[in-house]
This record gives structure tokens, C-alpha cells and sequence, in this order.
């Protein structure tokens, strides 16, 4: 893409009302723009961003055996009203109604919905597990929206929902929907450390947290500092072999929620040199909550010994615009974004820093042209300022890579290449460019 054709409103100051740090940078390099209050147009680099996370999100959905629909974002009353929900759920729930005065509310969670879906379609134990999820606008009215969209009231969600014939089958769908994010979080760059929570207005018996370690995080956190050393599940885990070991090796170490911090237990069970209670960012969180909506909604399959029983499950949420946010505050520093490439918006920045000087202006077109042939996200900085504010911009939007093209270097066939998390440079031959970030 190039930039002078691109749509990035870069702004030069931070703006007041940014109160974290996610926040100010999102906004400054042009991710975002708030339309209302916790309510913002994501804005074509941020956009792409959100296309990234949400691939990786639906990779490994997939991987792990879920299957992807889309809901819509109104919901029925009637349908929370048969779990109960409707009234208990609170000021949170946007109700609204349609021209014909029936009562709808735009879904801040889809746990009826589903249920409803499943009820109406399956039948017998031999259709299962199912896990169904999809990748859908959500609304929240939170009372006092902050920190962009950290906390904002229209937010980006995966939510999964499994559904299993009894208790022992439920929970190995959790257990696989707990391997599937630790693989989620790790493909992005991040350690997110699984932690036991309440389990809120969803439900159940059983639920963690994923968390993100940053000083901004809304959530104290307590936990064996030995957690942040365990390996991640790879790429090939078996999601049908047992998944227990894998379960415990991330339980079994201290993690936990201010909500259900056990002081006595943190004491016990942890040297106090690897006692650390720090502030994290919720990025995903899983359940399991048993009959709790099959039963009240009658969503029944015939068992093997010919009974109807309601059919037991768990949800699994992904806070995918959140976790727009959660990266910045995990990688940045005092001039910009720093991304991982796996969810950066371009892999590369070219700066051409000579736009109208015939060799710089053929260097970095035949440069642009075959890194796009290779497959390769490129932004071409084509415009024609001063190499300070190429340089400024470049590092805002914070592009895991930048290939500087200058009439200096391309005197003796070379470009420079500066990798944005270390600030490392090097000179290496414009024809040796390609091969470098090819594969």
C-alpha cells in the first residue's frame, strides 16, 4: 500500500482524553476514532489489525475442533427470559423495541441464543460434542466507559459454546478450549497466564481468567512467578488425547484474581521469592456452567440408554478488540506501537527519503513491487517530507520492520534495515532484500 494513497489520520499531539497508554498510541496513529462514548470506528490500520487477531482467534478454533456460525447482535427478550436473565443481568443490557413494541436487546453474551439454536436442531447423544462459536459485535453500557477500548461498550468478541452428553465429556471440552488459548496468546507475543475467577453473571461452578501482565491492568493479581516459565502447548497438540497433564502443569502453580485471592493458600504454597502480585488485563475467559441453560430452555438429547437428559456446556470468550489494546500495552515505548508480526498491520515500511530523485524513486518502486509480489505486507512511504517524519511515523505505527532507501546507501547498492523491537540496523544489497523476508 502506499501511503500517499492510504487513509492515516496520524495525530501530532496526545490527546487529552487518553488516560492509558493503549489508548493515546491507538488513537495518535490514526487505529481509531471515537464516535460516542466507548464507541469507536476502527480506522483502516487499526482494521487490520483486528483482521489479524481474528484470524489467528479463528486458526485455532478451528484446530481445536470448533465450528464458526454468526449470531446477530439483537437478541430476543423471550429467549432471556426463559433462563432468567433478562432482569438479573442489569443496567449492562441495551433493551430496546422494535415498531411493533417487541422487546429486544443487543447481546452483550450469547449463551440463550445458542442454546436455543442447539435445542432446535440436535437430538441424540449421538451427535455429540458439538462446540459452536462465533466472531460477533457485542454491547455493554457500562457505566463509566475508559481506557478506549480497554473497557468501551461496543467491543469485538469470539464466544464459543460447547455442548456435551455428561460431565466428564464437558470438561474435556474445557480442557480444550484452555489448550486453544494458550496457543491464541502465544501466537500473538503474549503470556497470558490462566487464572481461577468468579464466574459472574455467565454462571457455573468452574472458570479462569487468561491475563496479560501490565501495569495498567484493571484485575490485582497473585501468582508463583514459576508460572511465566511454562512452555506453551505447540502448534501439533493432540486436542482428542488426554489434555489433563497440560490442564495441571498450568493449574497447579498459584494464579489468582483479586475476586478469588486466597491469602493463606498464596502464603502455603508459594516460596515468598516467587510470590509476586502484580496488575493484569483480562484477554479471554472460559467456563464451565453445566445444565444452567439446557435445563431452564429444555435443551434435552436422548442418552444411550434411551433417557432425555439436558445436555451440559461451558463458554469461551475471546476479547478480540481488547486484545487490540492489550498488545500496545505489552509492546510500546516512548516513540510508538511495537508490534508483533503476527498481528501487525504491515510487516514492513518502506522510506524512500528522496522522493523525486530518479535512483531513490526506482529503488524503492522495484523494492515495493517485488516484496508485494512475495506476498509480503508493505507500506510504501511515498510521500514527499522530510526523512524525520517518515522516521517519527514509522515508529508510531510501530511496523515490525523498516527498509530505508536513502541516495547515501544506494551508492554503494545498499539499503538500511531497522528492526522497530531492538532498534538494530543493518546495510544489506537492495537485490538481497526480498530473500531476507521471504518464507
Amino acid at each position: 500500500m502506499r501511503l500517499s494513497r492510504y487513509f492515516l489520520p496520524i495525530l501530532r499531539e496526545n490527546p487529552k482524553e487518553a488516560e492509558i497508554v493503549s489508548h493515546r498510541l491507538m488513537l495518535r496513529a490514526g487505529m481509531i476514532r471515537q464516535e460516542a462514548a466507548g464507541i469507536y470506528a476502527w480506522l483502516p490500520l487499526g482494521f487490520r489489525v483486528l483482521q489479524k487477531i481474528t484470524q489467528i482467534v479463528r486458526e485455532e478454533m478451528d484446530r481445536a475442533g470448533a465450528i464458526e456460525l454468526l449470531m446477530p447482535t439483537l437478541q430476543l427478550a423471550d429467549l432471556w427470559r426463559e433462563t432468567g436473565r433478562y432482569d438479573a443481568y442489569g443496567p449492562e443490557m441495551l433493551r430496546i423495541k422494535d415498531r411493533h413494541e417487541r422487546e429486544l436487546l443487543y447481546g452483550p453474551t450469547n449463551e440463550d441464543m445458542i442454546t436455543e439454536i442447539f435445542r432446535a436442531s440436535v437430538r441424540s447423544y449421538r451427535d455429540l460434542p458439538k462446540n459452536l462459536y462465533h466472531i460477533q459485535w457485542k454491547f455493554r453500557d457500562e457505566q463509566r466507559p475508559r481506557f478506549g477500548v480497554m473497557r468501551g461498550r461496543e467491543f469485538l468478541m469470539k464466544d464459543a459454546y460447547s455442548f456435551d452428553i455428561d460431565e466428564a465429556a464437558a470438561r474435556r471440552s474445557y480442557q480444550r478450549m484452555f489448550v486453544a488459548y494458550l496457543r491464541i496468546f502465544a501466537r500473538m507475543g503474549l503470556k497470558a497466564i490462566p487464572m481461577r475467577a468468579e464466574t459472574g453473571p455467565i454462571g457455573g461452578d468452574q472458570s479462569h481468567e487468561f491475563i496479560i501482565l501490565a501495569d495498567t491492568g484493571e484485575s490485582g493479581v497473585y501468582i508463583n512467578s514459576d508460572v511465566l516459565d511454562l512452555p506453551i502447548p505447540p502448534a501439533d497438540v493432540d486436542y482428542d488425547s488426554d489434555l489433563s497433564s497440560i490442564i495441571a502443569q498450568w493449574t497447579t502453580l498459584y494464579a489468582a484474581t483479586d475476586d478469588v485471592h486466597d491469602a493463606a493458600r498464596f502464603a502455603k504454597e508459594t516460596p515468598p521469592e516467587k510470590q509476586l502480585h502484580k496488575r493484569g488485563i483480562e484477554v479471554g475467559q472460559v467456563f464451565y456452567f453445566g445444565d444452567k441453560y439446557s435445563k431452564p430452555m429444555k435443551a434435552v438429547v436422548t442418552g444411550p440408554d434411551g433417557v432425555e437428559r439436558p445436555v451440559l456446556g461451558g463458554s469461551y470468550g475471546v476479547g478480540v478488540s481488547r486484545l487490540a489494546g492489550a498488545l500496545i500495552e505489552a509492546g510500546h515505548d516512548e516513540a510508538g506501537i511495537i508490534w508483533p508480526e503476527a498481528v501487525a498491520p504491515f510487516r514492513i515500511g518502506i522510506a524512500n527519503l528522496k522522493v523525486g530523485d530518479a535512483a531513490t524513486d526506482a529503488a524503492s518502486e522495484k523494492l515495493y513491487g517485488a516484496l508485494q509480489k512475495a506476498g509480503i505486507d508493505v507500506l510504501y512511504d511515498d510521500m514527499d517530507e522530510r526523512p524525520g517524519a517518515k522516521f517519527a511515523r514509522l515508529d508510531l505505527i510501530g511496523l515490525p520492520y523498516q527498509i530505508i532507501i536513502g541516495p547515501k546507501g544506494l551508492a554503494e547498492g545498499q539499503v538500511e534495515v531497522k528492526t522497530r523491537s531492538t532498534g538494530a540496523r543493518e546495510n544489506i544489497s537492495l537485490d538481497a532484500v526480498v530473500n531476507r523476508f521471504a518464507g
